[in-house]
C-alpha cells in the first residue's frame, strides 16, 4: 500500500509542503521500492539492495514438479499468492506507464521496472503448464505455526492451480491483466519480451475464459 500512495503523490510533485512540514516524496517512493525488494523469493540479483536478504525458496514447485522459484512473498510471511501479486504488478506497471517522465526524474525508473520484471517473470513460470495456472506456493496455515526467515525454510511448499476443475476466475484475469500492462512497459526497451507477456496473457485469459463459460 506504500508504494501505492507514493504513485498517487507522485504527480503533484516531489516534494510538498502540508501544514508547514515538508513531505519527501521522492524517498518516500524510495523506500516503498526497498519494502517490495525486500519481499522478493528466489535467487537474489547482484544489485539486490536490502543487504540482510539472501536466497530463499529456491526449490518451490518441486511438489508440482514445476520451477515456481521467484516472485513475491505477502504481507512479510513466506507464502506466495497469485492474486495479491498480480495485482501488485498491474498497479506497477501502469504506474510505470502513466508516471515515466516523473519516475524518471527520480531516478526509480529503472527500479520500477525490475520490480515489475520479478512477478511478470515468475508469472511466466507460473503459466508455463497448458491450461493451468500456479496460484499460490506455501500453506499459510502451516507458515504461521512458524514466523522464519524465508532463507531458513526447509519444509516443502504446498502448490495450489487452478483450472477447469478447480476454478479460479478472479486469479487468472488479474494475472492476465498484470502480463498485458507489463507488455506495454517492456515494449520500447525489450520486443521479444514484451511479445512473450503479451502472448501468455492472451494464454491465461482463456483459461478464465473457460472458467468462467
Amino acid at each position: 500500500m506504500a508504494i501505492a500512495m507514493a504513485w498517487l503523490v507522485l504527480f503533484q510533485g516531489l516534494l510538498c509542503s502540508v501544514n508547514g512540514q515538508d513531505f519527501n516524496y521522492k524517498d518516500a517512493l524510495t523506500k516503498s521500492l526497498i519494502f517490495l525488494e525486500a519481499q522478493r523469493s528466489g535467487k537474489l540479483p547482484p544489485n539486490h539492495r536490502p543487504a540482510w536478504r539472501g536466497d530463499s525458496a529456491l526449490d518451490d514447485g518441486k511438489l508440482a514438479n514445476v520451477d515456481l522459484v521467484g516472485g513475491y512473498y505477502d504481507a512479510g510471511d513466506n507464502v506466495k499468492y497469485g492474486l495479491p501479486m498480480a495485482f501488485t504488478v498491474t498497479t506497477l506497471s501502469w504506474a510505470a506507464i502513466y508516471y515515466h517522465s516523473e519516475l524518471q526524474a527520480t531516478g526509480e525508473l529503472e527500479n520500477v521496472r525490475w520490480a515489475i520484471r520479478w512477478g511478470t517473470d515468475y508469472f511466466l513460470k507460473a503459466s508455463s503448464r497448458k491450461d493451468r495456472l500456479y496460484v499460490q506456493v506455501g500453506d499459510p496455515v502451516e507458515d504461521h505455526h512458524c514466523w522464519m526467515r524465508p532463507e531458513n525454510m526447509k519444509t516443502p511448499r504446498t502448490v495450489l492451480q487452478i483450472d477447469s476443475n478447480t476454478p479460479g476466475t478472479e486469479i487468472a484475469a488479474e494475472t492476465a491483466a498484470a502480463m498485458a500492462a507489463s507488455s506495454i512497459v517492456f515494449r520500447e526497451i525489450d520486443r521479444p519480451y514484451s511479445r512473450s507477456l503479451l502472448n501468455k496473457a492472451k494464454l491465461v485469459y482463456q483459461i478464465d475464459k473457460c472458467i468462467i463459460f
